[in-house]
């Protein structure tokens, strides 16, 4: 179990790789890909090759995840794969200063490895929920996880913008050497502060004899062929699974297109950065308060109600004209982003076996990252058969309604018997 101290390192973690996800993944990154490193391409060539690289990256995460958790079960390790995967996204910010105008490739190969650190080392950190918090506080801990990197996050995007817009009082010679410090920032963010997880939490290693490298990853492999053929003994897992495909699908479809969105019915870019800012700041405290209702209220109710705020959300999006509009829909989706997430995440550290945890995270993330093309292909499908982005935004209802009717027929109790009863079997 996780003591107090090792618990703030815990959350300082997601204060740390949040990072990652405002500037390199949402706000920063995108924008210099497209406007330097990709500024030879003609055409939407450079959309296109950063689509390109998001799903590749997603599909090696995919693919990685549930092996290198069983793994991480085997021996015990979380810590230490966190720690490569967190020093492998740090190496790819701070290397990321050196792409330069023309530099695409370089840049798309950098991204590609920063995702597999930032969705690798998510693996294990989420695993260490199930491993070292009681169940009747996780979704507390995981609501306050989730609201440290609102925080941490928002507090680096909000000082790299200044840096950005700020380049020439700052000293910078240009604006593009201010960015480019700016990813140098995010990796020295996520490094310095990841620090407290490394130091406080402490693993105890599973003792299998002076096994080498290859017994080892044999062993990860047969626990994943293990993993498939239980998953039967788990029906209520296997059913909220279902569920959190669809919803997590919208929530993330929601996530990676309201920018897009955005700009093609005419919001300005730097609109676009400040409705980015205030989720993350809305989302800090409404996280916190989240965790605690559904301490009060019942996870399950509270995750209903945030899905059917996502399903207002998707409706008002449709008629959204102006930079207020979008500023008011960044408010509602930052009173529920976070905490929807992290009653997600603590309702499945709940339902999975204890000593499988990094498995079965492991295994979740590569269904979620295989489910999560539907949203945005729907999406694309749509608006190209309508011709109309906003009646592709409608769409994305579909998979919240279908995620509450599937968590409808979930029933957390029994769920939490079945897991707690592994190996009784």
């Amino acid at each position: 179990m996780l003591d107090q101290r090792a618990l703030r390192g815990w959350k300082m973690y997601d204060w740390a790789n949040s990072a990652f996800a405002t500037t390199m993944m949402a706000a920063v990154l995108p924008v210099y890909y497209s406007d330097v490193a990709a500024a030879d391409l003609a055409g939407n060539s450079a959309e296109t090759y950063w689509g390109y690289t998001q799903s590749i990256a997603m599909l090696l995460v995919a693919i990685l995840s549930p092996i290198l958790g069983a793994i991480a079960d085997y021996t015990g390790s979380k810590l230490k794969f966190l720690s490569v995967f967190m020093l492998l996204g740090v190496l790819s910010s701070v290397f990321m200063a050196f792409a330069g105008e023309g530099d695409w490739l370089l840049a798309s190969i950098l991204m590609v490895l920063g995702s597999i650190g930032y969705s690798g080392g998510n693996t294990f950190y989420d695993a260490m929920l199930a491993d070292g918090v009681p169940q009747k506080l996780r979704d507390r801990v995981s609501a306050q996880g989730y609201a440290y990197g609102y925080a941490g996050g928002g507090l680096l995007l909000l000082i790299n913008v200044i840096m950005i817009e700020g380049w020439e009082k700052l000293g910078f010679p240009s604006k593009t050497f201010a960015t480019q410090m700016v990813f140098i920032s995010v990796g020295i963010w996520w490094l310095f502060f990841s620090l407290p997880i490394l130091r406080s939490v402490k693993e105890v290693r599973k003792a299998h004899g002076h096994q080498g490298t290859g017994e080892v990853v044999r062993a990860g492999f047969v626990r994943i062929k293990e993993t498939f053929s239980i998953l039967k003994r788990y029906p209520e897992l296997l059913k909220y699974m279902a569920s959190f495909w669809f919803f997590n699908d919208g929530i993330n479809t929601v996530i990676v297109m309201a920018t897009i969105y955005g700009a093609g019915i005419g919001i300005e870019t730097s609109d676009l950065i400040i409705a980015l800012l205030i989720t993350q700041f809305v989302g800090w405290p409404c996280t916190i308060l989240f965790g605690k209702l559904a301490g009060r209220f019942g996870s399950k109710r509270m995750l209903y109600f945030a899905l059917m705020i996502y399903v207002v959300i998707v409706g008002l999006g449709f008629f959204m004209t102006s930079a207020i509009h979008f500023y008011a829909l960044a408010i509602m989706v930052g009173l529920v982003q976070g905490g929807s997430q992290a009653v997600a995440r603590s309702i499945y550290a709940n339902l999975v076996p204890p000593s499988r945890t990094g498995e079965f995270f492991g295994f979740l993330s590569l269904s979620s990252k295989f489910s999560s093309f539907a949203g945005p292909l729907v999406f694309s499908v749509v608006g190209t058969i309508t011709g109309s982005s906003r009646v592709a935004i409608l769409s994305l209802i579909a998979f919240f309604l279908i995620g509450i009717a599937l968590l409808w027929k979930v029933n957390l109790d029994k769920g939490a018997r079945e897991a707690a009863e592994e190996g009784k079997a």
